[in-house]
């Protein structure tokens, strides 16, 4: 939690509670009265900050702008262009939905993550302790960060590798869906836990009936600090995986 709430900004990263807080502000306001302005010439500044942070409650979740539109009194297609535009300062990422060929099971609705879990924590006002009573916010930060944490290593890896989630009409879900161009798959469920149940894998279980033999490997990440197998091809890794293992 302290990792998800420190970001990874390294202006950030060294300061205390407050001065990092005070850095993650700037920033954010920089972002969208310099750099949003000067792309998009907009001047509503306010509604756009107002987006910010009902985005980052939003962080790890579905997308839905048509529900943000509503809450904000705005235009679907404002809303639309707003995300577009926050995108291209990467402030935030979308990331697809993963499909193998057009099913109308497969939800095409893309996850909203922020590139640094420090901006969108900082934007919800939150430290560790706060995190800790807040549980659906718990969850999707922890989702984000393990997400990005995956996408800085897809940068330098030497596999061609694209990262989506999956997600189907009967709310069947997989966190990260990371497919190679020979279509092989690795599922990853990503949990705000010490401990792991065999129902953990149930969303991995079912793409991997969906894709047979191209599923490599599923994977459930949680805060424990065991490496646990569950069946062949099927292991709970300590979240703490991803970067002490991440250079091998």
């Amino acid at each position: 939690m302290e990792r998800i709430l420190r970001g990874g900004f390294p202006e950030a990263v060294g300061r205390s509670s407050r001065r990092r807080a005070r850095f993650l502000d700037d920033y954010v306001s920089d972002l969208i009265n310099r750099d949003v302005v000067q792309i998009s010439e907009i001047q509503r500044g306010p509604e756009m900050r107002a987006l910010v942070r009902m985005l980052a409650a939003r962080a790890g979740q579905i997308l839905v702008p048509g529900s943000l539109a509503s809450d904000l009194g705005l235009p679907k297609s404002t809303v639309d262009r707003y995300i577009v535009l926050l995108e291209e300062v990467f402030l935030i990422k979308r990331i697809p939905a993963w499909s193998r060929s057009i099913s109308a099971r497969a939800v095409r609705t893309p996850k909203l993550a922020f590139v640094d879990t420090g901006v969108a924590a900082n934007l919800l006002d939150l430290d560790v302790r706060g995190l800790r009573r807040q549980d659906k916010e718990l969850g999707g930060l922890m989702k984000n960060f393990a997400a990005m944490e995956i996408a800085r290593q897809l940068e330098w890896s030497q596999a061609r590798v694209e990262m989506f989630h999956y997600r189907t009409k009967d709310n069947v879900e997989v966190d990260i869906v990371l497919e190679n161009r020979r279509g092989q798959v690795v599922a990853i469920e990503v949990k705000s836990s010490s401990t792991v149940r065999g129902q953990d894998f149930s969303g991995i279980k079912h793409l991997h009936e969906r894709i047979g033999d191209d599923l490599l490997a599923g994977v459930v990440l949680y805060t424990g600090t065991q490496t646990l197998p569950f069946g062949p091809n099927y292991r709970a890794l300590p979240m703490s995986a991803l970067w002490e293992l991440g250079a091998g």
